[in-house]
């Protein structure tokens, strides 16, 4: 059932031909005569043209559109100078009632621009259907090449154009929940390295569970991958690194570790480089994101270890990687732990216990019950130092100093960070980033 109908002028006048007012008029009135109750909400998209002409032409089309009275608390009029602001307008509307099944009306001419707009702005999370609005063409208000015609591809020009006037208006947006924070560890030497663990203030995505400062986008969330990338832009700019030179772990919950420089693995949680300039990461939103640097062959890391990670070595893997790929010596590597979910908060079933309990007893709280507490971090720690790492090398919550803490608990601190524990499956993602500086 559609949720949601967005009507499409930005590229008509506002004061519309007789046949596209009738049609805008007998399309309100169908959706008008639905129940109250399943009746779609109604976005009309118009352009927010300059001058005193066409200010009257909006407010001829306003007026028409208040005679729907029983649809205005259903009906917005949404005006904005480009298609992008019009259309991430209308997404935040869409965001606020949770609707993904949309219906969009518009001219021929304007479907394939409009898909490339959708593309880039929403996710998978959300259906769309498409019906012509029949309208005479116009090549100046339609604002498409006169040579273009439905199901084709957009010459590239107009892909540049439209990517460029998306990227423009979302680095207009403010920043949200306050500036950008970055958190450093003391134990990382800044002359060498250059790192950091992200909060969630600082960035532009709105939703309440990814606002602000998200850094990760999937088909299963809201926040699409241009907000991300608008996100991650700001990170760069307040930390000093180069956003195109940025590699991400590919997530698979395992222990595969990607060496920078050569073949690429399909999924790894683990990354290492001695390339300077170069900036690793990894996500965490619970699971812990860990830094490792060795300043004296000026080698660094990164992981996401999650509990099954954490069973299976990913830290450790990594340390290993450094040693066999640069000659790195295990009492030369630094180890920090960032921002993850705390034994306070985070509980597995008890099977899955066991193997936590395995590693050391300690590493489990509440062991007898259904779903005992379990210490990731603790658990991490140990295997680090079994593995060789100097215990002073590393740095997690044991640091009780709040002054050098930055091993947060994730589900416990609302205000600094994400969390899939604590937020559901629409969760918001931090990072933690290493890079050797130039």
């Amino acid at each position: 059932m559609v949720e949601a109908v967005l009507i499409d002028l930005f590229s008509l006048t506002a004061n519309l031909q007789n046949n596209i007012q009738g049609l805008l008029h007998n399309t309100l009135e169908a959706i008008e005569k639905c129940s109250s109750s399943h009746a779609p909400f109604v976005y009309v998209m118009c352009c927010q043209r300059q001058g005193s002409e066409r200010k009257g032409e909006q407010e001829s089309l306003l007026s028409a559109l208040r005679g729907f009275q029983s649809l205005k608390r259903r009906l917005e009029v949404v005006c904005a100078q480009t298609t992008a602001a019009a259309l991430y307008t209308v997404k935040q509307r869409l965001d606020e009632k949770d609707l993904n099944i949309i219906k969009v009306l518009l001219p021929t001419l304007r479907k394939d621009l409009m898909k490339v707009y959708i593309d880039h702005l929403f996710t998978a999370v959300y259906q769309f259907e498409f019906e012509d609005l029949q309208v005479a063409p116009d090549s100046e208000s339609l604002q498409i090449s006169e040579h273009q015609h439905e199901g084709q591809m957009l010459p590239s020009k107009d892909m540049a154009l439209i990517q460029s006037e998306i990227q423009m208006y979302l680095e207009s947006l403010p920043s949200l929940k306050g500036e950008l924070t970055i958190l450093r560890s003391s134990l990382i030497p800044d002359d060498i390295f250059l790192h950091g663990f992200t909060t969630r203030t600082g960035g532009i995505s709105y939703i309440p569970t990814l606002s602000s400062c998200n850094l990760f986008s999937s088909s299963k969330r809201r926040d699409p991958q241009v907000v991300v990338k608008e996100n991650l832009r700001r990170l760069a700019n307040a930390a000093g690194f180069n956003p195109e030179a940025f590699h991400r772990v590919k997530v698979d919950h395992a222990n595969a570790v990607c060496i920078m420089g050569k073949t690429e693995p399909n999924n790894y949680d683990g990354i290492v480089t001695d390339q300077k300039g170069v900036t690793l990461a990894a996500p965490g939103a619970d699971c812990i994101p860990v830094l490792f640097a060795d300043p004296v062959r000026r080698a660094c890391g990164a992981a996401h270890s999650g509990w099954k990670g954490t069973l299976l070595g990913v830290s450790m893997a990594t340390v290993n990687a450094m040693v066999s790929e640069y000659g790195c010596n295990m009492k030369d590597i630094l180890v920090v732990l960032g921002p993850s979910v705390g034994p306070c908060c985070y509980r597995l079933p008890h099977e899955s216990a066991k193997e936590f309990h395995r590693i050391d007893p300690k590493c489990v709280r509440l062991f007898d019950s259904a779903n005992p507490y379990i210490d990731i971090r603790r658990a991490t720690r140990i295997l680090l130092e079994r593995g060789g790492i100097l215990p002073e090398n590393i740095q997690d919550d044991s640091i009780t100093d709040q002054n050098q803490n930055i091993t947060f608990c994730t589900a416990c601190h609302p205000d600094k960070f994400y969390s899939h524990f604590r937020d559901g499956t629409n969760f918001g993602t931090q990072i933690g980033f290493i890079s050797i500086k130039d």
